[in-house]
């Protein structure tokens, strides 16, 4: 059976974003045409890229620029656009504090979101969660590659944090393994940002994950949408923030990915072409998808796939057949 999925990449809900919320907690984060197809998937997933709570104090790291941190209401509006589960395991989930992040889980679970990647203690933060559809099992497993400041450890609350200098390590191999017929999809926050390839270490990993038999892996950091290769995502980009934009990159254009996924991988790789705006995010326009589809021809031939702009949608490598 196939499984379809709405993938999206950091959704960054403090700053900026979390002042609109508070002023009006109405206000929409996505257009409703952008919000329906994200819920018309079995299940719609995305990067958590901030805490959600009302405690805490950013904490003390050096050289650290950016905190985020969203009120509690995001969770809820979260649940609204159907999102069934986040990953945590990212750069700023622990921005404010153990606190915070406690609240994180307590909200989501509250609206009812599942999450994977960060707990209380490491085996909670490596441990995944599993989603149950018509359509079969799925298994998320979450981790990031930095920051090694905020992993994890026995009786401490952090990240699943993988070092990846030396490859993928071997509880996350372990972790990317399928078993009793279920699927695993490995969201992985790697590499560094504002950055339009991956990097030789997150190529490195990704092999070793689609090895070790994990059915889809996504990623996200970069901050802009990377090309896909077989089992690989190699970059979500972004789906709501308050950022700058980079000219080049052109981070404010992005994707909302959907995903045809059954055991032995995805056999459709496709996505929505939407165009970030302060705290909003719509559809791309005609012109905004053609740029999209023209950053992404590079890109994609970076990692050795192709993609191509398809009445309004950008479809990525070639489709496999469907398995019955």
């Amino acid at each position: 059976m196939t499984l379809t999925l709405a993938l999206a990449g950091d959704t960054m809900l403090g700053r900026g974003v979390a002042a609109r919320l508070i002023e009006d907690p109405s206000a929409p984060l996505l257009d409703p045409g952008l919000a329906e197809t994200a819920r018309s998937a079995d299940l719609f997933l995305l990067n958590l890229e901030c805490c959600v709570s009302e405690r805490g104090a950013p904490i003390e790291e050096p050289g650290k620029p950016f905190f985020f941190r969203a009120p509690p209401l995001a969770a809820e509006r979260l649940a609204e656009l159907g999102v069934a589960a986040v990953a945590l395991a990212n750069n700023h989930v622990l921005d404010f504090g153990h606190d915070a992040l406690a609240d994180t889980l307590r909200h989501l679970d509250a609206a009812g979101i599942a999450s994977a990647g960060a707990g209380l203690d490491r085996d909670a933060a490596r441990a995944g969660t599993t989603l149950d559809t018509a359509e079969g099992r799925l298994r998320l497993v979450a981790f990031a590659d930095h920051p090694a400041s905020y992993a994890a450890e026995p009786g401490r609350p952090g990240i699943a944090f993988a070092d990846l200098a030396g490859g993928a390590p071997e509880w996350l191999r372990a972790a990317a393994h399928p078993v009793d017929g279920e699927r695993v999809l490995v969201l992985a926050h790697w590499g560094p940002n504002m950055v339009p390839a991956p990097v030789p270490h997150v190529r490195a990993a990704a092999a070793e994950l689609a090895s070790a038999g994990a059915t889809l892996i996504a990623g996200h950091s970069a901050h802009v949408p990377h090309g896909s290769q077989g089992r690989v995502l190699f970059d979500l980009g972004d789906f709501v923030d308050d950022y700058a934009v980079d000219p080049w990159l052109r981070n404010d254009l992005s994707l909302l990915w959907l995903v045809e996924l059954d055991a032995d991988g995805p056999c459709r790789v496709e996505g929505v072409p939407v165009r970030l705006e302060y705290a909003f995010t719509r559809a791309a326009d005609e012109a905004e998808a053609e740029e999209l589809a023209r950053l992404l021809a590079g890109r994609s031939a970076a990692v050795g796939s192709h993609v191509e702009l398809v009445d309004g949608r950008l479809v990525f490598g070639s489709a496999r057949p469907r398995r019955e």
